[in-house]
């Protein structure tokens, strides 16, 4: 399992930036190419945590993030409204996240129950970052939100 979390943190800043490109809007294009720019440093942790446990990560398939994006793309042709693309991009990007979310937490689990607790320090530390990432996102939907309901109330 910490090799799939280290390869899909790898595979985010990739999806992110498509996310980004996606939602036609800089801020949050710029919020999406922060959290890529934060999966990096994750993935020193990763490694960290594999070194500690005197592992090496194994080579995965990735099919999940390849349909992830293939369904993205598929979805997102659909969506004609500027706000409700925004609006996709970030649930897909959260949707993304919480995925890592129980990840993290099932090998904070592992890590505990294993009594590796410097392992566990770092897991914790990537699972604070990407909590981080889902309050974020929360505050960008709901300023997309206000916005069209502003819109919306100023037409007459």
């Amino acid at each position: 399992m910490l090799s799939h979390v280290r390869q899909g943190t790898e595979r985010t800043a990739t999806i992110f930036k498509e996310l980004g490109e996606a939602a036609q809007n800089e801020e949050i294009k710029k919020t999406l190419q922060a959290r890529a720019f934060v999966s990096e440093k994750t993935i020193e942790k990763l490694d960290e945590a594999f070194r500690l446990l005197g592992e090496q990560p194994v080579k995965l398939t990735g099919h999940l993030h390849d349909v992830f994006l293939e369904d993205f793309r598929k979805e997102l042709a659909e969506i004609q409204s500027p706000e409700a693309r925004r609006l996709f991009v970030l649930a897909k990007a959260n949707h993304w996240i919480h995925l890592r979310i129980g990840e993290y937490m099932a090998l904070v689990a592992a890590a505990d129950v294993s009594d590796n607790y410097g392992v566990g320090v770092l897991l914790e530390s990537c699972l604070g970052d990407t909590l981080a990432f889902v309050e974020r996102a929360k505050r960008l939907i709901r300023n997309v939100v206000e916005t069209r309901v502003a819109a919306a109330a100023a037409r007459p």
